[in-house]
């Protein structure tokens, strides 16, 4: 064993113990020896006497100024979960307010009133039970409950219709707005005339290009539907550059505002100048022939009038016979020498019948867009072309009738 060298324990802490010495404590060295087992817990019975009696309850009071509430940290967290509770009774009493009790209260509080915001909605509901919708694109309305016989007209998406009776090979009589009566099959019209009722809507929207996409989102959605020109909407909601519409069957979609006239839901479109008129006609050049269609998956002259005329301010009837009660007719004039028409009395926008060289048809039709130019089915029977015509043409001495509807 390595021995310790005595001296230098002394001048290694004889430095402390100066220190110690020098600010006034006294150590009591104790001599070596072995402690009793029964002293070695015996340090936990001494008390340190030397800051106060240790373990003494302390007024809060007097000692540093609390008060019971300040001191008490149960009545702190007490407080803090009252204080809680009542915000959130309050959040929800508002949130009650003005969401289910005020909108409740103040319509009938203000009833009578020419507030705006508390008049009263009157809702006149137009059709019943016996009406259906239209629930595609376009539709034929037929002479009898068969594919095989006579076309009337045709009928547009989300146009109501009036249903008489049911036939047995799935077709219905039914009749239009416009009074034709015809068969039309029953898998193209739905229950439901929500869509078009106008009362239960903020805008009635009037197809004015020859077609529109129907979508199932405002963006990046897929088709429902494609709609024709003349096709009547109703919507609700109205964001930058789109509608959400209602549709047949209860369901909505989307459409864009572009090529689409938004008017009030009872109201009528306002009658435009002949040009507009015949803007709306030149969108079917070259389009196919179908007799008594209305598309431009199928257009004839009269279809063509019909729904270029309803889309520019003035209702028209669908049919030939109809269209020529329409407007006022121009008195034809022809020159005195050579006993010809003069064309020039025949203006842009005016409807022009004509003796039909197809036996069993009694009147063709055409519609002049130009000086010296008709709009007509094309000598083949099987597109809508444009021909010229002078007092000269073959065309001139077929000419029974010229009426005008729209203003020069």
């Amino acid at each position: 064993m390595k021995k310790t060298n005595s001296n230098s324990e002394n001048k290694a802490f004889g430095g402390f113990w100066n220190k110690k010495a020098n600010k006034g404590i006294e150590f009591e060295i104790k001599e070596k020896g072995i402690r009793h087992v029964e002293d070695a817990a015996s340090f936990l019975n001494e008390v340190d006497t030397t800051y106060g009696e240790y373990g003494k309850a302390e007024d809060m009071l007097d000692m540093w100024g609390l008060g019971k509430k300040e001191a008490s940290v149960n009545r702190q967290r007490k407080s803090f979960f009252i204080g809680f509770g009542i915000a959130a009774a309050v959040t929800v009493l508002v949130i009650a307010a003005v969401f289910y009790i005020f909108p409740a209260v103040l319509p009938e509080f203000f009833k009578g009133s020419n507030i705006e915001l508390f008049v009263e909605k009157q809702v006149d509901l137009i059709y019943d039970d016996s009406y259906r919708v239209v629930n595609k694109s376009v539709s034929d309305i037929m002479s009898a409950p068969s594919s095989s016989s006579d076309r009337l007209t045709q009928v547009l998406y989300n146009e109501p219709i009036h249903c008489l009776a049911q036939s047995d090979n799935g077709y219905l009589l039914v009749e239009t707005a416009d009074g034709i009566r015809g068969y039309m099959k029953a898998n193209d019209l739905v229950s439901g005339t929500d869509s078009v009722e106008p009362d239960l809507h903020e805008y009635q929207l009037i197809v004015s290009d020859t077609s529109k996409n129907i979508m199932t989102h405002a963006s990046q959605g897929t088709l429902i539907t494609r709609v024709m020109m003349n096709t009547v909407l109703y919507a609700d909601v109205k964001r930058d550059g789109v509608y959400q519409v209602s549709l047949p069957g209860g369901e909505t979609g989307w459409i864009g505002s572009s090529g689409v006239i938004e008017i009030a839901p009872r109201a009528e479109i306002e009658e435009v100048s002949c040009r507009y008129f015949v803007s709306s006609a030149l969108a079917f050049v070259n389009s196919m022939y179908k007799e008594d269609g209305i598309t431009m998956q199928g257009m004839s002259v009269n279809g063509m009038v019909y729904v270029c005329s309803c889309v520019n301010g003035i209702p028209a009837p669908r049919t030939v016979e109809g269209q020529m009660q329409m407007g006022t007719e121009v008195e034809l004039e022809y020159d005195v020498v050579t006993g010809k028409l003069i064309t020039e009395g025949i203006m842009p926008g005016d409807i022009v019948f004509l003796e039909s060289e197809v036996e069993g048809v009694e009147y063709d039709m055409a519609v002049c867009t130009d000086t010296g130019t008709l709009l007509m089915v094309s000598a083949s029977g099987t597109t809508m072309r444009l021909s010229t015509f002078d007092s000269d043409s073959e065309l001139c001495d077929r000419i029974v009738s010229v009426r005008r509807v729209f203003s020069q």
